[in-house]
């Protein structure tokens, strides 16, 4: 049993920890970018809750987002569904291993049904930013927004959720933890997308 979890938590750590092709569209992206648009970028994520967080993950994209809060908004509720995305692919792949106990397993399921949940509020919370664009009025626009605050704020809750299922001694500590770090860290990103959305409502 020691081996397996062993095994796991390597392959688990590779995973998470190494994305070459995400790297190097990082650097070249950062390079090529304005130092207008980065410090944009920069102070706006300093009014989020994980600012550091916030310009690692959007610095990659400051030559699409420019000074523009909506893209700025906008992209970060992407990045934060991508990672959603990749949590749910880590987390069910744990399902696959052997010797995993029955409540593990039960842990696992559930917090794959709670990243479910939060990549369903993620879309539709992309769906009424995009809505936000094509407002005819400020009614209109404040309808979207609100929608979008709603159900980014419920992403979050799902995420909070799922990491709770991992508490206590449910599983391997190890196993535990890589989980977990995949689960805080989409939550972070949901927290700042909030943020963000929410600076760009009120610049409206």
């Amino acid at each position: 049993m020691a081996k397996l979890y062993q095994t796991l938590f390597l392959i688990l750590s590779i995973f998470f920890f190494f994305s070459p092709a995400l790297t190097a569209a990082t650097a070249a992206s950062r390079a090529g970018a304005s130092n207008k648009a980065v410090n944009f970028i920069q102070s706006s994520c300093k009014t989020t809750t994980y600012p550091a967080v916030c310009f690692h993950s959007l610095s990659a994209y400051a030559n699409a987002i420019q000074t523009s809060p909506k893209r700025l908004a906008e992209t970060a509720l992407a990045v934060t569904l991508s990672r959603a995305q990749s949590t749910k692919l880590f987390v069910s792949r744990l399902t696959r291993f052997k010797g995993l106990k029955k409540r593990e397993v039960e842990a696992i399921k559930d917090c794959v049904e709670e990243i479910n949940d939060t990549i369903d509020r993620l879309t539709k919370s992309v769906q009424e930013m995009k809505l936000c664009g094509s407002a005819k009025n400020q009614d209109q626009f404040a309808f979207h927004m609100s929608n979008a605050q709603t159900w980014t704020s419920a992403a979050l809750t799902d995420e909070n959720t799922c990491s709770d299922g991992f508490s206590g001694r449910v599983m391997d500590g190890r196993i535990k933890n890589s989980v977990r770090a995949r689960i805080v860290n989409v939550g972070h990103e949901t927290s700042n997308a909030l943020s963000l959305i929410n600076a760009f409502a009120k610049k409206y």
